[in-house]
């Protein structure tokens, strides 16, 4: 039998590209979905059918797939400068890009250092954190603190403040040792205990403990587990009093998904002692065009290297840090809140609510929430391998989504409008029924069942 097009793509993809987050063997069975093109929310395979990028490609997508806007920009600077080294060097895309995101603080975290991707930059706020204690004399001050459930990446340093099994455990004889604490898990109602747990432990090791890094107010990996500012309030008293450095990942919460550009904006910071020490942005900084990541952090940190000896200094680079064609992307999409994008995302956010709202009562639905734009719910006796067999199905209403666990899951371009929230909500309802209707295979082991992000 002859091949498609798109058929002959999944095959030469399977014999010569190792995928991300996949078990191949099981990709063999469930070969990749092969794209051609995509356009707004949509994603059009080789066979002409379409998918609505319902998770963004991995939350980095802001605007729809091959935005103009974003492309021109990139395009213009292509044609001026695609890339220069950044050390003893640097461009206007990336003076531009730090001073902006730094205007966006107050001029609370002053200085960017560029990465590459989500967890460069995780890796660069830890060394940060301990080489600048160790600058000031404190070179004890080396261990970190995570959430329990909590996801900042899958390098060796970040994958230490990661505690995701799936993703941790056959590493972990390589890993340092971190402090898991308890996380503020709104179902559980906890908030209180959680910051209880945490300030038990700061008093007891802050003499150790470099830093503290939470994602905020939602932790994605761990399947959309939401809290509220009120936590993130708290836990930057507890690590202002206990001189440790707090780390805010917002690698995926960051760029107008929570509702504010930055998640941590919800807490109101009033002055530049209530901001973190560090934050971390990336995936939706580019629009989902070029990867670059970056690292904001306060003046008393960098001032930490400021030094003649160069051993002092922070020695990190990657090739493409500040690359020219990914900062001139980040600031077209800076551009778009400028012109009031947040307002934008608040309509979107109230149609994907009022959309979803009668789907809190289907028996199998449990805790269905939303921040902004992202929406998530839990399914009940959900069955084994039920994030592959979603998916799956998924695909023939139209939609590309990837549950993690039994969580299921929307993070949208920012594109969403009545008759989007209407088709999103139809085609997902009709997927979870067919899912739900389908016979268990009882050969298939627990620890089979797919993690899907």
């Amino acid at each position: 039998m002859t091949m498609s097009i798109q058929q002959d793509w999944q095959q030469r993809s399977l014999a010569a590209v190792w995928h991300p987050c996949t078990q191949m063997a099981r990709a063999a069975v469930v070969p990749p979905l092969a794209i051609a093109r995509g356009a707004g929310p949509w994603l059009y395979d080789f066979d002409g059918a379409r998918y609505f990028d319902a998770n963004s490609s991995w939350w980095v997508n802001l605007f729809g797939h091959a935005d103009a806007g974003l492309n021109e920009a990139i395009k213009q600077q292509l044609d001026t400068l695609p890339h220069v080294m950044l050390a003893g060097c640097t461009h206007a895309p990336a003076v531009r890009l730090a001073e902006r995101l730094s205007a966006r603080t107050g001029g609370a975290l002053g200085h960017v250092f560029f990465g590459s991707d989500g967890a460069s930059a995780v890796e660069i706020a830890l060394k940060q954190s301990f080489h600048s204690w160790r600058n000031l004399g404190r070179g004890d001050k080396r261990e970190f603190v995570c959430l329990k459930n909590g996801y900042h990446g899958e390098t060796i340093g970040a994958l230490a403040v990661t505690d995701v099994a799936v993703f941790r455990d056959a590493y972990d004889p390589l890993l340092m040792r971190a402090h898991i604490v308890m996380s503020p898990d709104s179902r559980l109602a906890n908030e209180a205990a959680a910051l209880a747990a945490m300030r038990e432990l700061l008093a007891g090791r802050s003499e150790h403990i470099a830093a503290v890094i939470v994602e905020p107010l939602v932790q994605g990996a761990a399947g959309m587990v939401m809290y509220s500012a009120d936590y993130l309030r708290g836990l930057r008293k507890l690590c202002t009093e206990f001189e440790v450095h707090l780390i805010v990942d917002e690698i995926a919460m960051g760029c107008g998904r929570t509702g504010t550009f930055f998640a941590f904006e919800q807490t109101r910071p009033q002055c530049k002692a209530d901001w973190p020490d560090f934050i971390l942005l990336s995936k939706g900084i580019t629009g989902g065009t070029l990867p670059l990541s970056l690292v904001l952090t306060t003046e008393a940190v960098y001032q930490a290297f400021w030094s003649e000896d160069v051993t002092r200094g922070f020695l990190h680079s990657h090739s493409y840090t500040g690359n020219a064609l990914a900062c001139a992307a980040a600031n077209a999409v800076l551009d778009r809140f400028d012109a009031g994008q947040l307002n934008a995302n608040a309509l979107q956010s109230q149609l994907l609510a009022e959309a979803f709202a009668p789907l809190a009562s289907h028996p199998r639905v449990r805790h269905l929430r939303q921040l902004g734009m992202v929406l998530a719910f839990d399914v009940q006796d959900a069955g084994l391998r039920f994030a592959e067999r979603f998916h799956l199905a998924a695909r023939a209403h139209q939609l590309l989504i990837r549950p993690i666990g039994n969580t299921v899951y929307l993070m949208p371009p920012y594109v969403v409008d009545a008759e989007i929230a209407a088709f999103l909500v139809q085609a997902l309802r009709s997927t979870l029924d067919e899912v739900l209707a389908q016979p268990m295979n009882p050969t298939v082991s627990a620890k089979d069942d797919a993690h899907v992000a």
